[in-house]
């Protein structure tokens, strides 16, 4: 008999989490069922029972996975079944890992994987939002060591009011969507877009999000301790030498300190810290490096981290010698390449990307038959980060999943300042071609750019920064610092990139490795991140602040009309015939798709003739015949009665010969007609069974009538 142990977290709408452990997965070393309404998450974690020889860090893995079956269907391709994970599923096990891995023990370094599955879906509720809950309940019912537990929700605003982990309905009318990762005590994630709102309304969002949090933090501590796992597995991880340590820093300290406060650049900096580095190494043999040296490597990391937080603590020195609130010198150019649509150079410090921008039609959408979303997404964003950019000598083999998160910031940036309604697919390709720091915020200013350098008719150009923090005695002494270098990511407490226009926020992503963040320091990065980004963009315009007002020269062009409904079928053709005519004779390229009851035509070519010759025909097929017009048709067929003319594409009529001329025609051979000549007609009647009656001569002038002399009367002289 199975006697599962189940918590319950009521959300306070109505609906309701519940968490279930001991049912399914057992051998895992902690496994959970989270079910909301129809949504069915299962997660299980796995921790191996020691650390591998010469690991010194975290090896989390992540993996999320959505079950076709889940909500009833087949997955696509001709294997039919689940593949590799989509974009979306990694962008899932990313929000995921960046809130779990900062609460793992410093010294922990065994692997852990975490497995998350979902089961079961009506399409209503979203599970991204439930996928932390669910991992972080599965690591409190196990013996992994975690300083958690964290939970992951979704705060909305919608119609002016907050919602917790709204459905795809409500999402759709959200001006502020955020996923917020939190323990009870401090925010650790926060990751989302907005419509411009101010710094105040997105941390109002965020205080929001974690008052759900702590409620589903205390629901998963009271399942731990029904489970009985409230003590962690021991471990040792880690060997040290305290004379060495101490040794290191003693010998190092001073070297790296000066180096730090030395405002050097990237490459003069690394060589100067490795050059200390080899130096201390030289005091020992071949021997004792071979016992010691993964260890002296790793103390004087941590000298070079003290150093560094120091110099800014201390003295608000950064390592490249700016204040805390200075942004590194920014050069820009626009149409730097002649054969995209548009393209820009944006260059902060010692981070650079090239942008471009491909303006396509229809047929260029991404389909995306993801297991709860099918759509098709007209605005493109891709990042690419060779390792040429950091002077790595590597191979560069696909794209990563950091790749993938880096786009998708960028992408969530600058997507609602699209126009509504724009008649071109989008894509833009950011290749970061150097970067200490905040390449994705180089994209969205390069990105920005080329949108503008393509003549797209954006609502306002973006721009973004990211800030760090270096603090210490829980926040009680910090430092904000504005467009942070590489360094100063990795070696300090914070990533807080935010992006927007003049008038508001437009998306951010928030890292925390540090506990006790408080909301005061919060308002104070989003303060600052207004400063310098406000002023990179007045950079930015200062290179380009419009659209073009003309599409270069080799961009196809696009006219779009919105026809009835009724004749989507007319235009197309039996067969598709019709409209495989339109596109041969014209040279364009034309798609047909029902949008709100109506039929919208995209008319796709690289010349305005073809243009407005395609257009002319569907205007001729969509026009109703009215009696009185007159048309240009031309003869399809000619009979012993009349000939039948063509007067609008699909629709002829007949010229009876009594309707050619005003003078009699005893022959129709006589009136010279043969098809494919044009002539001009009037419509003159419809008849009952939609028959259409033509005629030439009602365009003819009427002859004179013949004057006839009347006989004299009999008798007249």
């Amino acid at each position: 008999m199975i006697n599962p142990i189940v918590k319950t977290i009521d959300l306070g709408d109505g609906r309701s989490i519940t968490l279930e452990t001991g049912k399914l997965a057992k051998q895992a070393d902690g496994s959970v069922m989270l079910r909301m309404n129809n949504t069915v998450l299962l997660a299980a974690v796995c921790a191996a029972k020691d650390a591998n020889p010469g690991v010194d860090f975290m090896p989390l893995q992540v993996e999320y996975k959505e079950k076709f079956s889940a909500f009833g269907r087949f997955p696509g391709g001709f294997m039919k079944r689940e593949g590799r994970a989509s974009d979306y599923e990694i962008l899932i096990c990313r929000l995921v890992d960046r809130a779990l891995r900062p609460l793992f023990p410093d010294d922990y370094h065994a692997e852990v994987f975490v497995n998350i599955l979902l089961y079961s879906s009506d399409g209503k509720d979203m599970p991204d939002a439930l996928a932390g809950l669910a991992a972080s309940a599965a690591l409190a019912v196990s013996d992994i060591p975690f300083n958690g537990p964290i939970s992951e929700v979704r705060a909305a605003r919608i119609d002016g009011k907050f919602v917790i982990n709204p459905t795809y309905d409500q999402l759709e009318k959200a001006d502020i969507d955020i996923m917020v990762g939190a323990t009870y005590d401090n925010i650790m994630m926060v990751e989302g877009e907005m419509s411009e709102v101010s710094e105040k309304e997105m941390l109002d969002a965020i205080k929001f999000a974690h008052e759900a949090i702590k409620v589903q933090c205390l629901a998963q501590k009271e399942l731990s301790e029904l489970v009985g796992k409230t003590v962690k597995r021991e471990y040792c991880h880690e060997v040290n030498d305290e004379d060495l340590r101490v040794d290191v820093r003693n010998k190092c300290y001073d070297k790296v300190y000066a180096i730090a406060k030395s405002g050097s650049g990237k490459q003069e900096r690394s060589e100067a810290f490795q050059a200390v580095l080899t130096e201390y190494k030289a005091n020992f043999t071949e021997e004792e490096l071979a016992e010691k040296e993964a260890l002296i490597e790793k103390y004087y990391h941590d000298v070079e981290k003290e150093a560094m937080r120091r110099c800014i603590l201390d003295e608000g020195i950064r390592l490249d010698g700016r204040k805390t609130t200075e942004i590194r010198p920014i050069w820009s150019e626009v149409d730097c390449l002649p054969g995209p649509h548009g393209s820009a150079i944006f260059t902060r410090g010692e981070t650079q990307s090239l942008s471009t921008v491909t303006l396509g039609t229809k047929l260029d959408e991404k389909i995306v038959d993801d297991v709860l979303v099918q759509e098709k997404e007209r605005f493109l964003l891709h990042y690419n980060f060779p390792p040429f950019s950091t002077g790595e000598a590597r191979p560069q083999r696909g794209v990563g999943r950091r790749e993938i998160g880096h786009g998708n910031l960028a992408h969530r940036a600058l997507k609602r300042m699209i126009p509504e309604n724009y008649p071109y697919v989008i894509r833009i390709v950011s290749d970061i071609l150097e970067s200490n720091g905040s390449s994705s915020m180089a994209t969205v200013c390069a990105g920005t750019l080329a949108l503008l350098d393509a003549g797209v008719s954006m609502k306002k150009p973006v721009s973004g920064i990211a800030m760090g923090l270096i603090s210490e005695n829980k926040g009680k002494n910090y430092a904000v610092l504005s467009d942070i270098l590489g360094d100063e990511d990795h070696l300090g407490d914070m990533d807080f990139k935010v992006t927007g226009t003049k008038d508001g926020i437009t998306a951010t992503q928030m890292d925390i490795k540090v506990d006790g963040l408080s909301f005061e320091i919060l308002e104070k990065a989003l303060a600052q991140a207004k400063e310098g980004r406000l002023h990179i963009l007045g950079k930015i315009t200062e290179t380009l602040s419009e659209p073009r007002p003309e599409l270069k020269p080799h961009v196809p062009r696009i006219e779009v009309m919105m026809i009835p409904k009724e004749n989507i079928g007319a235009i197309i053709g039996p067969g598709g015939k019709i409209i495989q005519d339109i596109q041969e004779k014209t040279g364009s390229t034309i798609t047909i798709e029902e949008i709100d009851n109506q039929g919208r035509v995209e008319i796709f070519a690289f010349n305005l003739e073809s243009i407005q010759a395609a257009i002319d025909r569907i205007k001729g097929i969509i026009a109703i015949p009215e009696i009185g017009e007159v048309y240009s048709g031309k003869v399809q067929s000619v009979m012993p009665y009349g000939v039948f003319v063509e007067f609008l594409p699909g629709k002829d009529g007949l010229l009876h010969i009594s309707e050619i001329d005003w003078k009699r025609i005893e022959n129709i051979e006589d009136a010279g007609f043969k098809p494919g000549d044009t002539v001009e007609i009037k419509l003159v009647d419809i008849e009952k069974n939609g028959k259409f009656k033509l005629s030439r001569k009602a365009l003819l002038p009427r002859p004179p009538k013949p004057d006839i002399k009347k006989p004299d009367a009999p008798g007249a002289k």
